[in-house]
């Protein structure tokens, strides 16, 4: 008898939040201008794809900032950083 494939895992569904990635204004000061370019390009990109795909959450703040053609930095407050308890 041959091998049974496995059954496929539940799949939530994924958020924006899931593929976004998010600067501090120090942080993004020390990006280069052609990488806030690319920056820019991917995340509308990714939130496109995802509105596609049936996204109906409301429009994230940075995707309007980057619309406008403004620093989509948000404050150190906002940003949710995984906590590694081996680093401290």
């Amino acid at each position: 008898m041959a091998p049974r494939p496995p059954k496929a895992a539940l799949q939530e569904s994924v958020t924006f939040k899931d593929v976004a990635v998010d600067f501090t204004q120090e942080e993004w000061y020390h990006v280069a201008p052609a990488q806030r370019i690319l920056y820019r390009d991917v995340m509308l990109e990714n939130y496109s794809h995802l509105v596609s795909l049936g996204y109906q959450a409301s429009k994230p703040e940075v995707i309007f900032k980057l619309e406008q053609g403004e620093e989509p930095w948000i404050s150190e407050r906002e940003i949710q950083r995984p906590f590694c308890s081996e680093l401290g």
